[in-house]
């Protein structure tokens, strides 16, 4: 294998080993939202005037661990080779800077990829699929992963400790994923809320990710094609700079 294959295949091995506790875990922990909020609401709750709420909150579901694992993927592969000492042995390679994102972006986008289609494997018991634009499922389920990968390398560059790693996910990443239309629809909130919301990056990937299934949404496929693919362009910009630059990894 090629260095940046060899780098791809380590991280790999390092979320696959603890498989039940980096794959199975979150499965099962949208699997506790579903029939929570699935009971509670399921029959008091028709969105889009047509689809269930059971069946309108498997997607957001599938996506938001989809995306919450691809973050903590790379921002905790990176934290703790920093902490551990680890991280001199990859720095004393000949790999570019464009080898350690492709490789810590890659291997997030795999588990958070596994973890998507685990809560949909989960889910098929309570809602029937439905597939009606599958090929935006595939991107916004691809650019969303390397979207919050991408900000993990940022993430795990940045930290110097867990708890400010454990302040960035919880202060921004989680905050933002829940209020982005995972278990409601933004057409339910007030104007100016609706107006917010339209700020918040995650809600395109999720809204987008959601017409996929139904073949309608809150706004346009294509907006939100445009909004999550600038706005990985920009953090893989940023990402590749403080790579290239050793940002907080060489003195």
């Amino acid at each position: 294998m090629s260095g940046w294959q060899t780098l791809l295949h380590k991280e790999v091995l390092r979320f696959w080993k603890v498989g039940f506790q980096t794959v199975a875990a979150p499965v099962l922990t949208s699997l506790l939202y579903l029939l929570i909020f699935g009971h509670v609401l399921e029959g008091r709750v028709l969105v889009y005037d047509r689809i269930s709420y059971t069946a309108f909150l498997v997607p957001g579901l599938i996506m938001m661990g989809l995306l919450q694992n691809a973050f903590a993927n790379s921002s905790s592969s990176l934290i703790q080779s920093k902490i551990m000492g680890s991280l001199v042995f990859i720095l004393l390679t000949p790999l570019s800077h464009r080898a350690w994102f492709g490789a810590y972006v890659g291997a997030s986008v795999l588990r958070g990829l596994m973890v998507g289609f685990g809560v949909f494997l989960a889910t098929l018991f309570f809602a029937a699929p439905q597939f009606a634009a599958p090929w935006w499922i595939a991107i916004f389920a691809l650019l969303g992963a390397a979207l919050m990968a991408t900000l993990g390398v940022i993430a795990g560059l940045w930290a110097d400790k867990f708890d400010q790693m454990a302040a960035f996910q919880n202060f921004i990443v989680m905050p933002m994923t829940f209020l982005s239309g995972v278990f409601y629809s933004i057409q339910s909130l007030p104007p100016f809320w609706q107006a917010v919301s339209h700020l918040n990056p995650f809600f395109y990937m999720i809204d987008g990710f959601r017409y996929g299934f139904f073949g309608v949404s809150d706004v346009s496929p294509w907006i939100s094609f445009g909004v999550v693919g600038l706005a990985w362009a920009l953090v893989s910009l940023l990402a590749l700079h403080l790579l290239r630059t050793g940002y907080k990894i060489r003195n």
